[in-house]
């Protein structure tokens, strides 16, 4: 079960981003399904996983367009909330080395309640959230999940504050280098300090480098196969669910961490997020 945000990802290359009152030219626009939720559902389902995702979108085109991809990757929408409000939208700058800048209105997302999460929930074996909806409402989904036996995992991104209580059941805390830093009040990522905040493991995605996996067995690094990026947009998104589709098949946090890294190097090499993702058909040939 996934718990987070859809939006409609509004996407412009640029040969780079604009300095502050400045105007850059860019390419024409594509608008296409985006959110760190919804991400997370499509990355999941399109490994063959049997994944849900709660969340709030608005009742407008763009709506149906995140409805369309979620449906096409095999995703259950039934805990998904058409609501009176805009969906979601991300407006993202990709430069040519496939880097990203990105701007999110929230809208619908801002709606999702304790309430959805009671009436969605369910009793899966996994459940991971991300913070593109209130923290309130991740929280309670979190200490839920926890209460019913569920494995929670969760993409602390943005970044924001976490009580002590649900830190404590996280297993694994997912962060970046730059997430990671900004918890620890400083620029290095130090693994061992992040564990000492409370979660029972935490894994640091480093982009192009791979991944670091933590926990009271030690340090694992986890090297990234070397690929030509064209778009790192969900990249993250496209890691948390590969690692959490095979968690829930019972897999070793370093196994399942080894698996999502391949998955998000083979995203990075096409356009977009959701359309991106790569099957598990198209892993075991080799293709991207």
């Amino acid at each position: 079960m996934v718990l987070g945000s859809a939006n409609a990802d509004i996407v412009v290359k640029v040969n780079r981003r604009p300095s502050a009152g400045e105007t850059v030219l860019g390419s024409d626009t594509e608008i296409l399904p985006g959110g760190k939720g919804a991400n997370t559902a499509v990355a999941a389902g399109r490994l063959g996983a049997d994944v849900a995702l709660v969340a709030a979108i608005g009742d407008d085109s763009y709506g149906d367009l995140l409805m369309s991809s979620l449906r096409d990757a095999g995703v259950d929408t039934g805990p998904v909330h058409r609501v009176d409000r805009a969906t979601g939208i991300a407006f993202i700058m990709v430069t040519p080395d496939g880097e990203n800048s990105i701007l999110v209105s929230p809208g619908a997302n801002s709606t999702l309640s304790t309430t959805h999460v009671e009436e969605g929930l369910g009793h899966p074996r996994v459940v991971v959230a991300s913070i593109e909806v209130p923290v309130a409402t991740v929280e309670h989904a979190i200490s839920l999940a926890s209460a019913r036996g569920a494995r929670t995992v969760l993409n602390l991104s943005p970044v924001a504050k976490l009580s002590a209580a649900t830190l404590s059941t996280l297993d694994p805390l997912i962060v970046n280098e730059h997430e990671a830093a900004w918890l620890l009040g400083g620029d290095a990522v130090r693994p061992a300090e992040l564990l000492a905040l409370g979660p029972r493991s935490v894994v640091i995605t480093l982009g192009a480098r791979g991944a670091l996996v933590a926990s009271s067995a030690g340090v694992h690094e986890i090297p990234a196969p070397p690929v030509d990026p064209v778009d790192t947009t969900g990249a993250g998104d496209a890691f948390t669910g590969a690692l959490a589709a095979t968690l829930a098949t019972g897999a070793d946090l370093v196994d399942a961490a080894r698996f999502a890294v391949r998955v998000a190097a083979a995203s990075v090499t096409r356009r977009g997020a959701q359309p991106s993702y790569p099957t598990a058909e198209e892993l075991a040939g080799g293709g991207s």
